[in-house]
């Protein structure tokens, strides 16, 4: 997806039109331009016929007044339809509705027989209500009919900051949005709303970023390819970093072994599964390059991690919701070591998280990151809100890296920096896909990445692996195809 890594929110974007409009840049010509910049993607994508262009009463409207001339000029049919007095237009959106030489419709009047297209340009990202109910009706009559249809930077009913979508909102088969990319575009449900995504220069400078200093951005590897780990000559395999894997009893090995793995291959040096003494045997005959050790009480595994000086630790992955797990899991957060907690480790705290964001607290070495998904993050942090707005409350008050996963896994600092992962494949809902995932973050944090940076790159990863495996892939399957990723990643970083 070639798209800028920035997400700018609804008040960043208004203060990016301040920006260009104070540089110089005439508020009209921004809007021009946007329209002009709409009907050419609509013309590279559909054959001229008749268009239905709906206009809401703000700039959203003035956009969709441009569309509607430029592609009548292009040799379009348009019906045009305002969904309120288009006489209260003001400013710039006035200006482009005087410059329309066609007939303009109420919403009433408007067919949707015999229309090939149908442009949204009726409410834009800042849409935090609900659609009125004669404007859902006709949105439904659209749908109905099958008719595509092409959004003006958000589809209407979709907001723009939190993907939040009314009951009544019309999937777009296109989006064209301006500058930047906002997080609704990224955040389900809104992302389903989207369709084929087009970011278009408008004519504001880039240079304004620097200004508006954006705080989300897009999970892409330009963001962390330059922390990869990388090896010198002379490297071996603890100067790569020795990671712990807490793994769980007999019934619930693998869980531990697909984590164990993935950290290899992420690029830590060497990986230990930290056994129950009942299960030793079992993770012994499954596992080559891992090594295991076989611990049950807490004062023989912190002994264990000061005397191998073991530098991430990863508690979690079917090690069952027991007393060992909490045990082993303040231990761990009381050592030097980086943290991973996922799965169990997470909900053996659920009914005292205060304890769990203490040890974070207190902790003076090392990072920590969490990884929970949906039912998870709602046993430890009952928050409402967006997934960006949840992910960052959690971060802030946990004071750890939160990987909130699902579909639009969000990761977020306790700083308020946030990427939201794009690029995740269905393929990936399967057992065992979470655990690859943690032991990829452990792995790339044994080698020597920020939390931060080792959640994005894992999980960005992650979703690449679904992607070329495809049907038919099951959780083992992940790790094969990570070195050919890394090796796509660290050449195009030589290159570049």
């Amino acid at each position: 997806m070639s798209l800028p890594t920035e997400l700018l929110s609804v008040e960043e974007m208004y203060l990016a039109d301040r920006l260009a409009i104070d540089g110089g840049v005439a508020g009209s010509m921004l809007m021009e331009t946007a329209g002009e910049g709409i009907a050419i993607q609509i013309q590279r994508k559909w054959p001229p016929g008749r268009a239905l262009v709906l206009c809401g009463p703000g700039n959203n409207g003035g956009d969709g007044y441009v569309v509607a001339r430029r592609l009548q000029e292009a040799g379009w049919q348009i019906d045009l339809a305002s969904i309120a007095d288009p006489e209260l237009l003001k400013g710039d959106a006035a200006l482009m509705r005087d410059q329309w030489n066609g007939p303009i419709l109420s919403l009433a009047r408007a067919e949707v027989a015999d229309i090939d297209l149908v442009v949204d340009a009726v409410f834009g990202a800042g849409f935090s209500r609900y659609l009125e109910s004669d404007l859902a009706s006709f949105f439904a009559r659209i749908k109905r009919e099958l008719i595509p249809v092409v959004a003006v930077d958000m589809p209407s009913g979709v907001n723009g900051d939190t993907g939040a979508a009314d009951a009544g909102a019309i999937p777009a088969a296109m989006t064209v949005s301006f500058f930047r990319a906002k997080p609704g575009h990224f955040l389900y449900p809104g992302r389903a709303y989207c369709g084929e995504l087009k970011i278009i220069d408008i004519g504001i400078d880039a240079d304004y970023l620097e200004e508006i200093d954006p705080e989300t951005h897009l999970n892409d590897p330009e963001l962390w390819r330059d922390d990869l780990p990388s090896l010198g000559p002379e490297i071996q395999k603890y100067s790569r970093g020795h990671a712990a894997v807490v793994g769980g009893g007999i019934a619930s090995t693998g869980a531990a072994r697909l984590a164990a793995r993935a950290s290899l291959r992420a690029g830590a040096g060497a990986t230990t599964v930290v056994s129950p003494p009942s299960a030793l045997q079992t993770y012994a005959a499954a596992l080559e390059a891992v090594m295991v050790i076989a611990l049950s009480e807490g004062q023989a595994f912190e002994d264990w991690l000061r005397d191998k000086r073991i530098g991430t630790v990863l508690v979690g992955p079917g090690n069952g919701v027991t007393e060992r797990t909490r045990k082993f899991t303040s231990i761990a957060l009381e050592s030097p070591a980086n943290v991973i907690l996922d799965a169990d480790g997470l909900t053996v705290f659920r009914d005292d998280p205060d304890t769990l964001f203490s040890l974070i607290a207190e902790k003076e070495h090392g990072e920590v990151v969490i990884t929970p998904h949906e039912a998870e993050f709602e046993r430890i942090f009952s928050l409402a809100g967006s997934k960006l707005e949840r992910a960052r409350t959690a971060a802030s008050l946990s004071g750890a890296v939160v990987l909130l996963k699902g579909a639009d896994t969000v990761i977020a600092t306790p700083d308020g920096k946030a990427v939201i992962n794009y690029n995740a494949s269905p393929y990936l809902a399967t057992a065992g896909s979470g655990d690859v995932l943690a032991g990829l973050i452990t792995g790339f944090f044994s080698g020597g990445m920020s939390a931060f940076s080792a959640a994005s790159a894992a999980a960005w990863i992650h979703g690449e692996a679904g992607s070329m495996i495809g049907p038919g892939l099951i959780a083992e399957d992940i790790e094969t195809v990570v070195p050919s990723i890394l090796r796509k990643l660290l050449d195009s970083h030589k290159k570049a």
